[in-house]
């Protein structure tokens, strides 16, 4: 669970699919994922500047200045078919309280790593499940992803719960992966194979 980081990203790649001619707005009608703004720069950083959150995530921006760049620079990179970040808007609301977000490691997307951040306001309430499965649909469906993968400090309890709830597989530990100030932690890594989540969600409509 993590904010990326735009100043190691991943070069742009040449995916022959994308959001890069478009973003995606994808709704459940309860919650809402759509493309950053520049308005939404002071509830972002009201939002992952918060303690509690920025424990578990590499540092936010901490400013509405420093977060408006950072907006530019996503709708940039999704121009030039790399990195992702939708905001997570919840039910009555017009502003994110949380963004979630997809870049590839392979150039062709078929090996991608998502991540995202929640303000405390969404937690507990189960709104990020259905924006997970939101994403992931879409992730599996419009980008060509095969192998998706997740880190997630291994003292996040809620963050690793999550992607367990999701059907992800717990693979290994990444020793040292993630720095807290002058503390290295843990990351887990988490994959989802697309034919896993696309029979997940099979028998999940099964069930309905």
């Amino acid at each position: 669970m993590a904010l990326h980081d735009s100043m190691s990203a991943p070069q742009p790649t040449p995916s022959p699919r994308g959001w890069h001619e478009r973003a995606p707005q994808l709704t459940d009608g309860v919650v809402t994922l759509r493309t950053l703004r520049s308005a939404d720069a002071p509830s972002l950083v009201a939002h992952l500047n918060d303690p509690r959150v920025a424990e578990y995530i590499a540092p936010a921006p901490s400013s509405p200045e420093a977060f408006r760049r950072f907006i530019r620079w996503t709708q940039a990179e999704r121009r030039r078919r790399g990195f992702t970040c939708l905001g997570v808007v919840p039910p009555g609301g017009n502003q994110p309280a949380g963004v979630i977000q997809v870049w590839p490691i392979e150039r062709d997307f078929s090996t991608a790593e998502w991540g995202f951040a929640l303000g405390t306001a969404l937690w507990g309430t189960g709104l990020f499940a259905r924006a997970a499965t939101l994403f992931l649909d879409a992730v599996f469906a419009d980008l060509g992803v095969y192998r998706l993968e997740a880190r997630a400090v291994d003292i996040n309890m809620r963050g690793n719960r999550v992607f367990e709830q999701l059907g992800a597989t717990r693979e290994g530990v990444l020793r040292g992966g993630f720095r807290d100030g002058e503390v290295f932690r843990d990351h887990v890594m988490w994959s989802i194979l697309a034919p896993e989540w696309r029979a997940r969600r099979a028998e999940a409509h099964r069930a309905n």
